[in-house]
């Protein structure tokens, strides 16, 4: 029974015992090791907060030379000879605005129009859905080159023609304009009596637009 109660009992000399009493030199020591710890921990946190600010900054810089990249891209882009040849002989283009995700809109139209540069330019009423297309931040489109006939008839004929996607934008240049209306009275001779006064009126008050199409993509 003795044994037993000294076994239980608590033993003076194992409380104050080095091995198991409070060290005050291990207490310098640990409280070292916290320093030393807590340090680490803050180099570490700048480590990972740098290269978070890192990646960050690169991600950021991504983002900003995505766009640029493909503005270089669309800038060099150039229309394949049977497409410029096309367009050199034909009178006629079918034109389609896209919605953002890339698809076709339900109106398709043909339309007269003249090369400037690397650009289709075509009048239209500055109400009519080719304008309002623009102005609402629908700024691309796809047209067909070639003379597949108007209106309804011509169903989805036009889409044996050349394409390509084009940038859209109103040009208000009047030198632009001007220089349209001396390809249109070239181009379109027959009709042309008829319509010049017509677009010199509505170009000069605003209810005829120019939109230039510029190509970027096949």
């Amino acid at each position: 029974m003795a044994n037993r109660k000294d076994r239980n009992a608590t033993d003076p000399i194992s409380a104050t015992d080095p091995i198991n009493a409070t060290d005050p030199a291990s207490s310098v020591g640990d409280a070292a090791g916290r320093d030393r710890k807590t340090a680490a921990d803050r180099s570490f946190a700048h480590l990972v907060s740098r290269r978070e600010l890192l990646l960050g900054a690169a991600a950021g810089f991504g983002a900003l030379a995505f766009p640029a990249r493909i503005m270089a891209a669309e800038a060099a882009f150039e229309l394949p000879e049977v497409t410029r040849a096309a367009l050199s002989g034909s009178p006629l283009v079918y034109v389609s605005p896209l919605h953002p995700d890339g698809k076709e809109s339900r109106c398709h139209g043909e339309v007269w129009y003249f090369v400037d540069g690397k650009d289709v330019v075509i009048v239209t009423g500055a109400e009519r859905w080719k304008a309002e297309a623009v102005r609402s931040g629908r700024d691309r489109a796809r047209i067909w080159v070639g003379d597949f006939g108007r209106g309804k008839k011509v169903g989805d004929r036009y889409r044996a023609g050349p394409t390509f996607v084009t940038r859209a934008s109103i040009d208000k240049d009047p030198a632009a304009f001007r220089r349209l209306m001396k390809a249109f009275a070239g181009r379109y001779p027959d009709e042309w009596g008829k319509w010049e006064p017509r677009f010199e009126k509505g170009h000069a008050d605003g209810t005829r637009v120019l939109i230039r199409y510029s190509p970027i993509a096949g």
